[in-house]
């Protein structure tokens, strides 16, 4: 199986400022310890792909930071690696223009790696997928290009790139976001939306991408590539395999704040359509070396600290000393002094929630030292006076605040 994997990282994250203030989206931390982008290289290692090449543009000193640490597993005896590949300018003077750009960009270091396929991926995805399944279906099909595609209800396909397929799976059109979306055949009720993951034979990609590069184009696999190899090429739709093992089919686009915070609230429900606990399929990440998470004060005399989280998750090196945390994520070493209260929030790397504070709905970027009595999401209009608040309530303190007090 000779791929090499490009995992696209270089969109600035915009719909998630202040979390991207100082970081790329796939470097934004989630569910405790992980980063967006362990998804995707969990993937590429659990399915067997070995050779993979990030391509960062914005703000990847953090995403880099974390490759290094988290990724460094590689053996170059075994012709196995990952590189980060931020913006060359070997074929001009122009950063990454669009998802095919990207990839045009790096043509020289395909052509010198000359590997029979190339997958590229999205850096800030959650889901789990056996891309060597892909390959397979891939292979059968005998196309020379792939496009993964999940089942959504024709209700929600307005918000996605939608693919019409035939009775073979193979591509007939590629339309975005459409008012009337072609269903699946025998299956008028659902429609197929691309996963912006694409398998390609190496030598059809780079004949696409050097045409696509004399154009006035978006250079957009969706919108220009993939609709032009459709014409002469022959290009399926793979249903997508979720390796995830739940009823439903688990893939998330947490470009948005409150689409960030659903999916790391839906990890500390009873039963998360997320498994982080998949033995067999291991999403791997970097941990450091800190002691084991820590509850302290259990006094029952009414009044009395108790140290204590439900329904939640707590990172190594936490400690809840005296308060109470509900239906949260805790990053490592975050600490929750006593008489404090913590529902429904996301609390990064070193935050220090103070004495008698009470926090709801809210996101708290690292290293951030919540003074104590402080009140965060009991009265948003007092809030939206000094921090980011998403119109359905949610607050967000990027990394690093000061915070002055009530």
């Amino acid at each position: 199986m000779s791929i090499l994997a490009m995992i696209l990282a270089g969109g600035k994250g915009e719909r998630l400022h202040p979390l991207t203030i100082h970081r790329a989206k796939p470097a934004v931390p989630f569910g405790g310890i992980y980063r967006i982008i362990d998804f995707s290289l969990s993937n590429c290692i659990n399915s067997g792909i070995r050779k993979i090449a990030v391509l960062p543009q914005y703000k990847s000193l953090s995403l880099d930071k974390h490759l290094r640490l988290a990724w460094n597993l590689f053996s170059g005896e075994l012709d196995e690696y990952i590189i980060s590949v931020p913006p060359q300018q070997r074929v001009g003077n122009k950063w990454y223009q669009g998802t095919a750009d990207a990839i045009y960009q790096n043509i020289y270091m395909i052509e010198k790696d000359a590997p029979d396929h190339v997958l590229v991926l999205a850096g800030d995805h959650i889901y789990k997928m056996d891309y060597a399944e892909m390959f397979r279906f891939h292979q059968e099909n005998k196309a020379d290009a792939t496009v993964a595609a999940i089942e959504i209800p024709k209700k929600s396909a307005a918000a996605f790139g939608i693919i019409e397929v035939d009775d073979d799976c193979r591509i007939l059109d590629f339309e975005e976001k459409p008012k009337v979306p072609k269903s699946i055949p025998g299956r008028p009720e659902l429609a197929f939306a691309s996963m912006g993951i694409y398998l390609f034979n190496t030598k059809t990609l780079l004949e696409y991408l050097k045409s696509d590069a004399l154009q006035e184009t978006s250079h957009d696999f969706g919108k220009n590539i993939i609709p032009q190899m459709m014409k002469t090429a022959r290009v399926c739709a793979y249903n997508f395999r979720d390796e995830n093992k739940k009823e439903a089919k688990y893939w998330r686009d947490v470009g948005t704040i409150d689409a960030y915070w659903e999916a790391n609230m839906d990890l500390v429900s009873v039963d998360p359509l997320l498994n982080l606990y998949d033995k067999a399929w291991p999403i791997r990440t970097y941990q450091s070396q800190n002691p084991p998470a820590k509850f302290v004060f259990a006094q029952e005399k009414k009044g009395g600290r108790l140290g204590i989280a439900l329904d939640s998750i707590v990172a190594h090196g936490c400690i809840v000393s005296g308060g109470r945390v509900q239906n949260s994520v805790l990053s490592p070493n975050v600490r929750v002094n006593s008489y404090s209260e913590v529902h429904d929030s996301i609390l990064m790397e070193n935050v220090d929630i103070g004495r008698h504070s009470r926090i709801r709905r809210a996101i708290i970027d690292k290293d951030v030292v919540i003074p104590p009595e402080t009140e965060l999401g009991y009265n948003l209009e007092k809030d939206k006076q000094r921090y980011h608040v998403t119109p359905s309530g949610i607050i967000v303190i990027a990394k690093g605040t000061e915070i002055s007090g009530k």
